[in-house]
């Protein structure tokens, strides 16, 4: 398995089969639109690949909180269905691991939700824990993804 990070929209938009696996309904020219939303806010993605096939991405943000110093959030943890259970996941947690560490963050962050029980297993293993809740309030839920 081979890492790397992603840092241009360009490299990003070539993987949306795997963005699609989470998200079957999202369009190319959205996933642009917000793409360029997102990038200047410290995000990127890191795709794990086999003989040239993205198998696993992964988008995180580097962030700040008050109470929380700097941070790195996971947001759309996505293996390929086919490559489940095989480790890659396990590579890219690894990975941001090591990159938390390296850029002197307090912690790692993410959001799975409350019924995605396989999520929460796999996370467990990896050594998150719940801290809170992320609550929401939906104003416009047709522009969802």
């Amino acid at each position: 398995m081979q890492v790397k990070e992603l840092h241009t929209i360009e490299e990003m938009i070539s993987h949306i089969e795997v963005i699609q696996f989470l998200y079957p309904n999202l369009s190319i020219e959205k996933y642009e639109a917000y793409l360029k939303e997102m990038m200047p806010h410290n995000y990127a993605q890191l795709a794990v690949f086999e003989g040239g096939t993205c198998i696993g991405l992964t988008g995180f943000w580097i962030g700040f909180k008050l109470w929380s110093g700097k941070y790195i959030e996971i947001d759309n943890f996505i293996v390929h269905p086919d490559y489940r259970q095989k480790g890659v996941g396990k590579t890219m947690t690894n990975y941001l691991d090591q990159k938390a560490k390296d850029l002197d963050c307090t912690m790692i962050v993410l959001d799975a939700f409350t019924g995605n029980f396989k999520a929460h297993r796999f996370y467990y293993n990896q050594g998150y824990s719940p801290k809170g809740f992320h609550f929401v309030k939906i104003i416009n839920e047709e522009s969802l993804t």
